[in-house]
């Protein structure tokens, strides 16, 4: 079988499979590279799925007394995968993440069987955990355009290049509704500065789609651009940490977190919340669902439609404060 490709070296594939026998750590691994190299997952996807068929493999030692191989895994009855199942609820595991989980081991499972080594038929008849649906939770538009504005900052006694970075990156994902990794990943030559009103982002699944950047967002990037103090090449990262290298997801979460402080915002408050909110705050302006669903990158308009439940929820919070029989 073929190993996993060269792409996924930051991906510690013997780590993965180093609980299972030989030629159940063969297959893992020929798995991962048909997820990297056809499929085309993101790097994060593939180190959820490596993490979820470790974990299995653990407790399939455990359960087990030995290591697992293709055998093995081709015997497993219903009752094996419930009490896997079992052990990680009463770890703590919520069902969001344990739905999660059993859909990466049955991918694994079902390479296996798509291989002609075994079948996997146990993992069929078992139904994932119901996940309970979590409302996005938007920031109110007065306080998201004052994490998008620098002025905000005026206590803050970083460098004034860092706080306009931070600006610009938060301008983006509030004014162009993008996630922090796609953010984090465009290049200085598609910087969306000057005329440029169109980006063009790499999101999830390796899905391209075209954003608009409004103004105050464009400009905030060309004033990070005019402050930053290191090259920055045109086909290298824009958004460059303070000791030059590409920017960590994490200093823009830390920075939010100082700016909740600053700005009085709860614990919800996060980069992420800034995609909520913008996707939130257009449709309360008229946005239409599908336009909002190409401008988010969601494959599903079931995804996008949360935020109509949003909305309402928003305006019979209100209604319940305002309207004097309201209580009654």
């Amino acid at each position: 079988m073929n190993s996993a490709p060269q792409s996924s070296r930051s991906i510690d594939e013997a780590l993965a499979f180093d609980l299972a026998a030989p030629d159940l750590a063969r297959v893992g691994l020929d798995w991962l590279g048909h997820l990297i190299g056809e499929r085309r997952l993101s790097a994060h996807t593939i180190e959820a799925y490596a993490r979820d068929a470790r974990q299995f493999l653990s407790f399939l030692r455990d359960h087990n007394g030995e290591k697992a191989d293709i055998a093995t895994f081709s015997g497993l009855e219903p009752g094996d995968i419930r009490s896997f199942m079992a052990r990680r609820r009463a770890e703590g595991v919520a069902n969001r993440s344990l739905a999660r989980i059993l859909g990466g081991v049955r991918s694994f499972a079902r390479h296996i069987e798509r291989s002609g080594l075994g079948k996997t038929s146990a993992f069929t008849a078992i139904r994932a955990p119901k996940r309970a649906r979590a409302l996005p939770k938007p920031i109110a538009a007065g306080s998201a355009r004052a994490v998008a504005n620098i002025d905000s900052r005026a206590e803050d006694i970083r460098s004034q290049w860092v706080l306009a970075r931070d600006t610009a990156v938060f301008a983006l994902l509030y004014g162009a509704g993008l996630r922090i990794s796609e953010a984090l990943a465009i290049r200085r030559e598609d910087a969306p500065i000057g005329r440029r009103e169109l980006l063009t982002i790499v999101g999830k699944g390796s899905k391209t789609r075209s954003v608009p950047v409004i103004a105050p967002a464009r400009k905030a990037v060309e004033v990070y651009i005019e402050l930053c103090p290191w090259p920055l090449p045109p086909k290298e990262a824009l958004f460059r940490g303070e000791k030059g290298g590409p920017l960590s997801p994490r200093v823009i979460q830390l920075a939010m977190e100082s700016l909740r402080g600053a700005l009085g915002l709860p614990d919800t408050a996060t980069p992420h919340a800034l995609r909520h909110s913008f996707a939130t705050h257009l449709l309360a302006r008229g946005g239409d669902l599908r336009s909002i669903q190409e401008l988010l990158g969601h494959s599903s308009l079931s995804t996008t439609q949360l935020y109509t439940e949003v909305d309402s929820t928003r305006l019979m919070e209100a209604w319940r404060s305002a309207h004097p029989r309201a209580r009654a």
